[in-house]
């Protein structure tokens, strides 16, 4: 049998001593052990880690709660302002009327006020426009008409100036007035009108008391209507009407009526009661400026009732066709 080493020997301090080993076993500390094959792909394998270290790069940083899903939270932003959509409220409307005033002084403010209206809304107009100055071609009575207005003032009160007229050549004018008038305006569109007529012709001479509106109406008629008080007392109205149909920019034909009524007979002037004279036409025009345009048209112009008696008394048609020739200008 083998020899039994001596205590204190090599034999005794190795206890693998006399076994038979791999070579490689001496240099391998971990020979003999039971490791696994391979070792861990995890360079942080034993270590004491978060279980959700690895799936999330911030594991164990102080993060606000909200900081992930909001890139703002954290920030001192100011919430937006929600809009007012009440009305004001009543100390607005309280305190004195100019509080300019309390400051500057009432003689100064007022002085500053009527400059302000001056120049603002107090700018005076003026126009002269001759509608119709035109002959009248009509079968063995060839004659000739004017219409014409004139005005001058501010946006909301004018002088008014209204004339017309007709007659037959180489006879006497048969009719002519002349009106003059306060305008004020009572809204955007109509003018309230109130004045004096006066009547030249026919003889005998009248004067009358006006009142009337004029303006413009919807889908752009303009409209004209008064009533009429006489020095005698006789109460008579006129209503005319027109629109300018623009063919072209400078090609407008212009339709249009006048309608005389009466409150009762006045025969020393050759007025009857109830509708007492119409007129209906057309007039084309052509405008070389805007200022000046000739024109052409047709017009058919009649007496009725008592009226048209009167005319046959004093050897007239009752009424009948006008070719017209005439000239349309303002400045």
């Amino acid at each position: 049998m083998p020899a039994q080493p001596r205590p204190g020997s090599v034999a005794a301090a190795d206890p693998h001593a006399g076994h038979n080993m791999p070579a490689a076993t001496a240099a391998d500390p971990h020979a003999g052990h039971n490791m696994p094959a391979t070792p861990p792909a995890d360079p942080h394998a034993g270590h004491n880690m978060p279980a959700t270290a690895q799936a999330d790069p911030h594991a164990g940083h102080d993060m606000p709660a909200a900081a992930q899903s909001d890139p703002h939270a954290g920030h001192d932003m100011a919430a937006a302002a929600a809009v007012p959509t009440a009305p004001p409220p009543a100390a607005a409307f309280s305190g004195p009327a100019h509080a300019a005033d309390l400051v500057f002084g009432p003689v100064v403010m007022a002085q500053a006020r009527e400059e302000l209206r001056e120049e603002h809304g107090d700018i005076k107009v003026s126009k002269v426009l001759i509608d119709q100055a035109e002959v009248k071609l009509r079968d063995g009575h060839d004659g000739y008409a004017w219409d014409a207005q004139a005005w001058y003032g501010g946006d909301i009160d004018k002088l008014w100036i209204k004339t017309e007229g007709e007659g037959a050549f180489r006879e006497e004018v048969e009719k002519a007035e002349v009106q003059a008038l306060w305008s004020h305006a009572i809204d955007p569109w109509f003018d309230l009108q109130l004045g004096v007529r006066h009547d030249f012709r026919p003889d005998p001479q009248r004067t009358y008391l006006v009142a009337g509106v004029q303006g413009l109406a919807p889908y752009w008629f303009e409209v004209d209507g008064a009533v009429f008080l006489s020095n005698k007392g006789d109460v008579s109205a006129r209503f005319e009407g027109e629109y300018d149909l623009r063919i072209t920019q400078q090609l407008i034909l212009q339709p249009r009526a006048e309608v005389d009524l009466a409150l009762q007979d006045v025969p020393e002037i050759g007025i009857g009661s109830g509708l007492s004279s119409a007129e209906i036409g057309a007039r084309l025009r052509y405008e070389i400026t805007p200022q000046f345009a000739p024109y052409v048209g047709l017009e058919y112009e009649r007496s009725f009732g008592d009226t048209a008696r009167f005319a046959r008394a004093r050897g007239e048609d009752k009424g009948g066709w006008s070719l017209l020739l005439g000239v349309r200008t303002w400045f």
